[in-house]
Formats: structure tokens, sequence, C-alpha cells
């Protein structure tokens, strides 16, 4: 386990996309899948369900189809976002560095040594119902910064809609069951560190939207996404 506050670890659990194929041992992805049943949900109903893939044969068969479903995700964003463009021809530049961690993402899918897919079991829920995201995302959120104590990295995606009837039959998914992400989990290549947002001042409104929230700053040494900004 890593030396990290609860509060470092929120500011600095970057998505993940380039993994070691050290297996997870046993006793880590438990804690890591108890520290994410801990999160909240509507009325305390517990809907969220974990299919997790590790290295058995239906799971290398799910992987398969997700590595799929994945190439044909990045392959669309890639062209409709235009990360072969502008700043994106300079291999240096934050866009390009971003499209070759993807490329390697999709590419290297199937030897991610843990996958989950975050399900919700439907119920008193709608799979259409923005709300519903309440009761499973919390517990995304959980996982992500759990594997990150422990040392490992994950991303959170949802390409799995490209090849999800099939993933369904394959593992036995109910009707009735929502499959809301799909997580990878492994030792990252790189490392964690602290991540790029917005400046909280532009987020954060007080008494109205769109009134500043004059207490609302930036720690000192923020970097803000989109290049350098001054701090606090």
């Amino acid at each position: 386990m890593t030396d990290v506050s609860l509060l470092e670890g929120i500011a600095t659990t970057r998505a993940i996309r380039r993994f070691r194929p050290d297996p997870i041992p046993d006793n880590d992805l438990s804690t890591i899948l108890w520290h994410a049943t801990r999160a909240p949900t509507g009325s305390n109903r517990q809907p969220t369900r974990f299919v997790v893939l590790r290295s058995g044969p239906r799971a290398r068969d799910a992987k398969a189809l997700l590595g799929e479903a994945f190439r044909a995700g990045w392959a669309e964003k890639r062209q409709d976002d235009g990360y072969e463009e502008g700043s994106g021809v300079d291999r240096a530049s934050p866009k390009a560095r971003m499209a070759a961690a993807m490329q390697h993402f999709v590419d290297h899918f199937e030897e991610i040594p843990v996958v989950v897919l975050a399900c919700l079991q439907l119920g008193h829920y709608r799979a259409d119902q923005l709300s519903s995201g309440a009761s499973v995302y919390p517990a995304c959120q959980n996982l992500l910064l759990s594997a990150r104590a422990l040392g490992y990295g994950g991303v959170l995606t949802m390409w799995h809609y490209f090849v999800e009837g099939r993933l369904r039959e394959l593992l036995a998914i109910p009707d009735d069951v929502a499959i809301a992400a799909t997580i990878a989990v492994g030792r990252p290549q790189g490392g964690h560190g602290p991540v790029r947002r917005r400046p909280v001042g532009e987020v954060v409104f007080d008494d109205g939207w769109g009134e500043p929230a004059d207490w609302a700053v930036d720690p000192p040494n923020t970097r803000f996404a989109g290049g350098p900004r001054s701090g606090v």
C-alpha cells in the first residue's frame, strides 16, 4: 500500500492507460472491490454489481470483444476530434501524447490484467435516467481511488456499447442489468500525479448561477487544463 492521504489521492488519481502485465493478487483485488462497495446508493438499495474479468476462458473472450470495441471507438473519436490535426502533428504536444496513450491502450487492451464491468440492477432505476448513475458511479470512483492507494491505476470508459449485445450473451448478464462502465485496472507503467482541471473559480458559483465564489480558490502551484495559468 502506498503512503497517500485521502485528499492527496483524490487530487492525484490520473486516468491510467498504460499497464504492466503483472496480475493483481487476489487480496489486493478483494480490497479494491470491497472499498468500491462502500459507496453510497439511492435509498441504500445497493444495486451495483461488478463482473471482474481476469484470465478465465470467458474473460479472455470478453477482453477480445472489448478490445475490438475499444479500437473501433478510438478510431471514430480520433477522426471526429481531429487528433491528427493542429497541435496533434507535434508528437511532443499534449494532444499528441494523449493520442499515443489512447492508441497504446486500445492496441493492448487484451493484455490488461483486470477489467471490471460496473453494472446497475435496474429495479427502481431506469437505464436512461441520468440520476440512476448516482447509485453506480460513486462505486466506480471508490474503485479507482482504492486502486490508487494500493499502487495500481485505472481508467473508466464506455466503449463497451459497441459490442454490448455480444458481451451480455457471453457473460450471461440479465436484461434487467445495465452495464454502466468498463474499468481497466493494473499496475501503471508510469505513475500518478497532479491532474489538470479548470480553475475552481470557473466552476463553483455562490448564491446563484454565474455568481463568483470568492472563497473558492485553488491551492498554490495548481496546474490547470488548457495550458499554464496563474495559481492562487
